[in-house]
């Protein structure tokens, strides 16, 4: 049979593969049915015209169960690519004029604060001011699979290795320090000791972790002996932060972004002092998107924002 013969591809509904990687990601059909505004026993009906047109079990679903098979977990990797081919089609299709149009998106960490990218999106949108941006805030591991399966024009993330097949330079590099808020006993002491923050409660980032990207922060906790487990916990840093003024907890923060906050009196750092951790911030791409005219120049000026600065001058203190 000739490929464009075969049943599959031409008797399949297309939709059926977008409800099938909502049901996915949501990780429920109730919470697809209202993420897309559609009734519950729709997206039923859908999966199961999907699992009889791929003749396969995609998701096991039971009374407090709900997981993906083998099978589905392929089929939502496809799928993943496949909606993120056709969502950069009209940046792909904005050609032709004098002025650069097209659609940038962005995957990107809580509270990124880095002068050197905020420069080069300025010069980008002083020079072509039609083309759009969105910006996705999500946890690192969200936002290298979204990178990973082409639904993103680039990320900005923390990653503790290097993906296998994506590229990813070093946009800049932050230390991290512990920080108390003011309503903490130790926030108004004159001098405060090492020994002061034993046994105190904290608050984490999940990429805490060992082996995650903070894994570094973790080690800090542990030399200031800091409570076994933690009293909060999140993965966006002004959420964090929240809690560390409240007194959830002692928490870690970068010190070039929690530098404001101490200035007003809203935070003070705590020791140690010295060799604190050094954790770097990627700029992730991947090398088998088809990239608009848009993203080419963006990532060009990006690339040369980062060559032409030595990674000193991009590690904030």
């Amino acid at each position: 049979m000739k490929p464009y013969e075969q049943r599959f591809p031409w008797q399949l509904d297309w939709n059926l593969l977008r409800t099938f990687m909502v049901v996915v990601e949501q990780r429920g059909i109730s919470r697809a049915a209202d993420f897309l505004g559609l009734k519950q026993p729709t997206i039923s009906s859908a999966l199961k015209r999907l699992e009889a047109a791929a003749g396969q079990r995609l998701i096991i679903r039971k009374p407090n169960e709900f997981r993906v098979t083998r099978a589905g977990q392929v089929l939502y990797s496809q799928c993943s690519s496949i909606f993120g081919m056709v969502s950069q089609l009209p940046s792909l299709l904005e050609i032709g004029g004098e002025d650069l149009r097209g659609h940038i998106s962005i995957g990107i960490t809580s509270h990124v604060i880095s002068d050197h990218f905020d420069a080069a999106l300025n010069s980008f949108t002083m020079r072509h001011p039609k083309v759009t941006f969105s910006f996705n805030v999500a946890e690192s591991e969200e936002i290298v699979a979204r990178v990973n399966q082409n639904r993103t024009s680039l990320g900005i993330c923390l990653m503790h290795k290097k993906p296998a097949g994506l590229k990813a330079k070093i946009l800049y590099r932050e230390y991290f320090g512990l920080f108390c808020g003011p309503r903490h006993p130790l926030f108004d002491r004159p001098e405060i000791a090492l020994a002061d923050l034993e046994g105190e409660p904290s608050v984490s980032f999940q990429t805490e972790a060992e082996g995650g990207p903070l894994e570094p922060v973790a080690k800090l906790r542990a030399r200031a002996k800091i409570a076994a487990g933690w009293r909060g916990l999140s993965s966006n840093l002004h959420e964090l932060r929240r809690m560390i003024v409240a007194n959830v907890g002692i928490g870690a923060l970068p010190l070039h972004v929690a530098r404001r906050d101490v200035d007003l009196g809203r935070l003070r750092q705590l020791p140690p002092y010295d060799d604190l951790p050094l954790v770097n911030i990627y700029l992730l791409t991947n090398p088998a998107r088809h990239l608009s005219d848009a993203e080419t120049a963006f990532l060009a000026l990006c690339g040369d924002a980062i060559t032409e600065a030595n990674l000193d001058d991009r590690t904030y203190q």
